[in-house]
């Protein structure tokens, strides 16, 4: 018996050993049933092939959209623990001061943005020697800048949160960063009766870090425990 015919030999022994192993390879099934309609020859229509080819394309846009809902849940889940991480971290403060700095160093770390502002406004808008030292973190403007700047680019009332790239960086939010981010998270705060309003914005070099086709409900719950933690502070 040639070297030839022991491989075949043993290939075929194998087959029938363990004939499932043929079958769960999809490559291998495909390479017999190409073998198979070959062999008929082209006037010959094989309608079950034709189904089994729109099934296996069905299953493969199946497994797809169930990659995709896998990865979407995954990456919620991710940025559910981010957020919770960058509250927790907001909670720790004894101190106003410390408070901020915390949101501009250690939560911008957490939720990997490269830039984070708290931007409040007031009637009395000056210089104030104790914001420098909080590095660039607070800033004041005057009432009316808010709403200004949530709905540049848009017409109807300010939403409470807006995801969009940057296209006219503001010094006076962004400072030296300005010209180096590329897109924004703004966060609406309701500061209580009888104040006026504040916002978040949260900023990143990468233009698509913040769409608005992405989901805010963390957003928007991070919001609403920074604003009642604020009103805690300023009470």
């Amino acid at each position: 018996m040639s070297s030839t015919s022991k491989l075949e030999d043993n290939l075929r022994a194998a087959i029938l050993a363990e004939p499932d192993v043929v079958l769960d390879d999809k490559d291998l099934m495909q390479a017999l049933v190409a073998a198979n309609e070959q062999a008929r020859g082209d006037n010959v229509i094989d309608l079950r092939g034709i189904a089994m080819q729109r099934l296996e394309a069905r299953l493969d846009r199946l497994e797809d959209t169930h990659r995709s809902v896998i990865a979407a849940a995954y990456e919620n889940l991710a940025g559910t623990n981010q957020v919770h991480r960058a509250i927790l971290r907001l909670l720790e403060p004894v101190e106003f001061e410390d408070f901020l700095r915390a949101l501009g160093a250690d939560v911008a770390d957490i939720l990997r943005v490269d830039s984070v502002t708290l931007v409040l406004e007031t009637t009395v808008v000056q210089n104030d020697p104790a914001i420098d030292t909080l590095g660039g973190v607070l800033t004041i403007a005057e009432p009316g800048f808010i709403d200004r700047y949530l709905t540049i680019d848009r017409g109807g009332p300010a939403r409470d949160v807006i995801l969009r790239e940057i296209h006219q960086p503001n010094r006076r939010i962004f400072g030296s960063q300005a010209d180096q981010l590329r897109s924004e998270a703004c966060l609406k705060l309701d500061l209580g009766a009888g104040r006026l309003p504040g916002m978040i914005v949260m900023a990143a070099r990468d233009p698509r870090h913040f769409t608005p086709q992405l989901g805010t409900d963390l957003l928007a719950f991070f919001a609403g425990v920074f604003e009642r933690s604020m009103r805690h502070w300023l009470s």
